[in-house]
């Protein structure tokens, strides 16, 4: 008989800790262009991940990724992983937002892998990670591009739940954003909050109070070229805080908000202004 069962028979105290069960997934999809249309090369589910490709109405296929458990917790482990072949063109996203819920112990893991071929575009763009009070989250998403492959991204985070009258006093996230060109990196940015940003809320180096916040990066021969037009957009919103640079084939976005619903809808016109498409349908809230 297990030491803990022959605890619980003889009615002595019980001193070992409780395992609790974790969450683990993996969902990958690869496609590729044959005689000009958009083909599946190979799919992969398991765990708590998903991977859906909708029938929408439109030339460009929609790969969507889901987490079955609902959130991420400590100690629970999910990737993406997505491989766009030469000349292909794909929007993909998330079902949902992704949760940071309450950690007991240990580092919830998020790790997304993409890689986009020669004269092929992605553009990447789940929908808002939350984070809950007491989370504990870490994601890396690393990105591999051919030299002249076109990619867009996009990531928003909200500190906690407004409408619930939720504040953040303890919260660790970070998120580790690569990408390379030719295996080259191209663009490199850690972001992390922890318990210390939310010490003293109003200063500018803890996002001055924020409770949203976005990064939209786009790299494309001429990516530069949408810096006006979209700085154009930015100034026309007075409830987000927001700044746009466009250098070498790149042009990064980012924005501030004290909630996420206008920040949301910058965002949206922003992605509107950089995309010929609509945004994925799993957006329409």
């Amino acid at each position: 008989m297990l030491d803990l069962e022959a605890q619980i028979e003889s009615g002595s105290e019980c001193t070992a800790s409780p395992r609790l069960q974790r969450m683990f997934g993996r969902g990958f999809a690869s496609v590729h262009a044959v005689s000009g249309r958009i083909r599946l090369k190979d799919l992969h589910q398991s765990g708590s991940a998903k991977v859906f490709l909708p029938k929408i109405h439109a030339p460009t296929p929609e790969i969507v990724f889901l987490n079955t458990a609902g959130g991420v917790t400590g100690g629970d482990h999910i990737s993406y992983g997505l491989d766009v072949g030469a000349g292909a063109r794909v929007n993909a996203t998330t079902q949902t937002a992704e949760r940071a819920y309450q950690s007991v112990s240990g580092t919830g893991r998020v790790d997304v892998n993409l890689t986009v071929g020669a004269g092929a575009r992605l553009d990447w763009l789940p929908q808002e990670t939350i984070l809950f009070e007491g989370s504990n989250m870490a994601r890396k998403t690393l990105v591999d591009l051919a030299s002249d492959a076109e990619f867009l991204m996009v990531e928003t985070v909200i500190l906690g739940r407004a409408a619930m009258g939720e504040t953040l006093v303890n919260a660790t996230f970070s998120d580790w954003r690569e990408v390379r060109v030719n295996g080259r990196p191209e663009w490199i940015e850690p972001f992390a909050l922890d318990k210390r940003n939310f010490t003293h809320p109003k200063r500018a180096a803890t996002l001055s109070g924020a409770r949203a916040l976005a990064t939209i990066a786009l790299f494309a021969p001429q990516a530069q070229d949408a810096l006006g037009p979209v700085r154009s957009i930015l100034s026309t919103f007075s409830d987000v805080t927001a700044a746009a640079s466009g250098w070498n084939g790149k042009l990064i976005i980012r924005l501030f908000a004290d909630d996420g619903w206008p920040l949301q809808r910058v965002v949206a016109k922003v992605l509107n202004e950089l995309r010929v498409d609509p945004l994925p349908r799993v957006w329409q809230k």
